[in-house]
């Protein structure tokens, strides 16, 4: 690193150095802001820590250490003396610039200002409060692992390398935020990763100029990808280590935040968010069955709805055999309108089961049922058809394994439904053909949102549908241009 590149170079004056610390770090201004004052070897010292991420027994012990020191053993080359031979720990290294050692105090290593040394040795005794690595709620498997990613980056990859023992597995390590300075790790395995996709990615990370990511991973994808009115999902987000190892080993790109318990898998494809870890859990015919149920579901939660809606006003197209489809007593309100009421009502539970207390969970669904399921019902409000096919749509929302992908799908739902409720059958066809066109041009890093639909691949659409055992999987996908396409 060249002088010129180095905004607040450490003096020669230890005391100037001391000032310039305190200034920036605060403190006199922030109690957890911590300094130490030493004195070793015949030598004035200072360490700066942040008392909640400070490890005390390794900073005691390196205090202990230096009680050791004689000042004739800091004559000649004290730094290499104390890093070499005085500090006991292994993370160790050491910065010229005092801007660089202001923002590495904030994020955790303690910095040892030595008087006479015009460097800042900065040791990494960091340690994060952090919960333990649970099984993600909304990702549960019956047999499996039962950990999950927590909120720490550093055991995030480390579960992920205890899964990946690959040699190539890469952990890149960055800072985004001016003022949030918010630490993000891309993860791939070099051997597999297409570079390009590599390194359009550390491009895009390292160009965000913002001053902190609010919303963590979520924050991130935007800058990334975009497409800020297109409701469906660009990234699959995961909880599960074994889920981000398997999409590491076809060749995918892995995105850490610290601070989030989840993780950004890119490239992904629609058919990536309906996969889940329980369907390579059981053996491949069960899987074949989960999946074909769970796609089914899928399916009704978008087009059950408005091909409902569209029979029930249009008696005419249905044939002689399904003549009982539509409602028996339409009620006072419009079909259309119960959907919509009946939608906006679903909506409103689900933000207050969020909201609500464990322990009133189970009362609050017994009220959503009686008020939903039978009141509104014998008030005239809703008709039982409408009541049975919206819970089956629901019940299909609920099923979809990516949240952002049942959110998404429940959007164009009532688009749908809006759609074919004002204009039939035209609005029908014309809403699920811009649909369709709206998903067969949307575009991942260049890998198409549909494929192996469009543009078709037999046997990856094969994979795609039915579960195929692992033996069987020879390839990886190839719409994300692995260097290596053979496992």
């Amino acid at each position: 690193m060249s002088n010129e590149e180095i905004k607040h170079k450490i003096s020669r004056d230890f005391e100037q150095n001391i000032a310039y610390l305190n200034k920036e770090l605060g403190v006199e201004k922030s109690f957890d802001i911590v300094r130490v004052d030493l004195k070793y070897g015949g030598r004035k010292m200072a360490i700066f820590i942040v008392d909640g991420f400070a490890k005390d027994e390794s900073l005691t012990q390196i205090q202990r250490e230096f009680m050791a020191i004689k000042e004739e053993e800091l004559t000649e080359d004290a730094l290499q003396t104390l890093i070499k031979s005085k500090i006991p720990y292994v993370e160790i290294e050491t910065e010229k610039d005092l801007d660089k050692v202001v923002d590495q105090v904030l994020a955790g290593p303690a910095a040892l200002v030595v008087e006479g040394i015009e460097e800042v040795i900065l040791i990494d005794t960091r340690t994060y409060p952090v919960r333990g690595p649970e099984e993600p709620d909304t990702e549960q498997v019956i047999r499996g692992a039962k950990d999950g990613f927590v909120e720490t980056i550093i055991f995030n990859t480390a579960l992920t390398r205890r899964r990946v023992r690959d040699r190539t597995l890469r952990h890149e390590y960055m800072t985004v935020g001016r003022r949030s300075k918010t630490d993000l790790c891309i993860s791939y395995i070099e051997d597999i990763a297409d570079p390009l996709l590599v390194n359009n990615i550390r491009q895009a990370l390292q160009k965000i100029d913002t001053d902190g990511l609010p919303m963590g991973d979520k924050t991130i994808e935007e800058y990334l990808f975009g497409q800020h009115y297109n409701p469906y999902p660009l990234v699959r987000y995961t909880e599960r280590p074994d889920v981000a190892a398997a999409h590491l080993f076809e060749g995918h790109v892995i995105i850490m935040v610290d601070g989030s318990p989840s993780v950004i898998i890119t490239p992904t494809t629609f058919w990536h968010h309906l996969q889940h870890a329980e369907e390579y859990r059981q053996k491949p015919i069960i899987g074949i069955a989960l999946r074909l149920v769970r796609f089914s579901a899928v399916w009704a939660s978008i087009f059950l709805l408005p091909l409902w809606l569209l029979l029930a006003t249009n008696q005419a197209l249905l044939p002689e055999g399904l003549a009982y489809i539509g409602p028996n007593e339409t009620g006072s309100v419009p079909l259309l309108a119960q959907f919509i009421i009946a939608e906006v009502g679903i909506e409103m539970l689900r933000m207050a089961a969020i909201h609500t207390p464990s322990a009133l969970a189970t009362a609050l669904g017994l009220v959503a049922a009686i008020l939903i399921g039978q009141v509104a019902i014998d008030v005239g409000l809703f008709s039982p058809e409408v009541v049975l096919y919206l819970a089956v749509a629901a019940v299909g929302s609920f099923a979809t394994p990516s949240y952002e992908m049942s959110l998404a799908n429940r959007l164009i739902r009532i688009v749908l439904l809006l759609a074919t409720g004002f204009f039939h059958v035209y609005g029908y066809v014309i809403s699920i053909t811009l649909l369709f066109l709206l998903l067969t041009t949307m575009k991942v890093y260049h890998t198409p949102y549909l494929w192996p639909f469009m543009p078709f691949s037999a046997r990856s659409f094969r994979d795609v549908i039915f579960r195929s055992p692992i033996p069987l999987k020879r390839q990886r996908p190839t719409a994300i241009h692995p260097l290596d396409e053979d496992r």
